[in-house]
């Protein structure tokens, strides 16, 4: 699950980006802003999600038992 902090930041970081340039780009920067908000939130949750998927798979391969090799039927 995605946490609070990291959408929070995302949105903070994406109203600053979009407000700035709606501003330039047309007196906009409160549309701009609120715009940034909601995709500067996506990315910050998509980046979490990958990073809870990566976390996972990592324990889970560590918390794999370690393959025995195969014996030696040659005599």
């Amino acid at each position: 699950m995605a946490s609070g902090g990291a959408s929070a930041k995302g949105c903070l970081e994406g109203a600053a980006v979009g407000g700035v340039v709606g501003h330039v780009a047309g007196k906009h920067a409160v549309l701009g802003a609120a715009g940034g908000c909601a995709v500067g939130s996506h990315e910050a949750n998509k980046k979490d999600k990958q990073r809870a998927a990566q976390a996972h798979s990592s324990d889970a391969a560590a918390a794999a038992p370690a393959a025995s090799p195969a014996p030696d039927t040659k005599k």
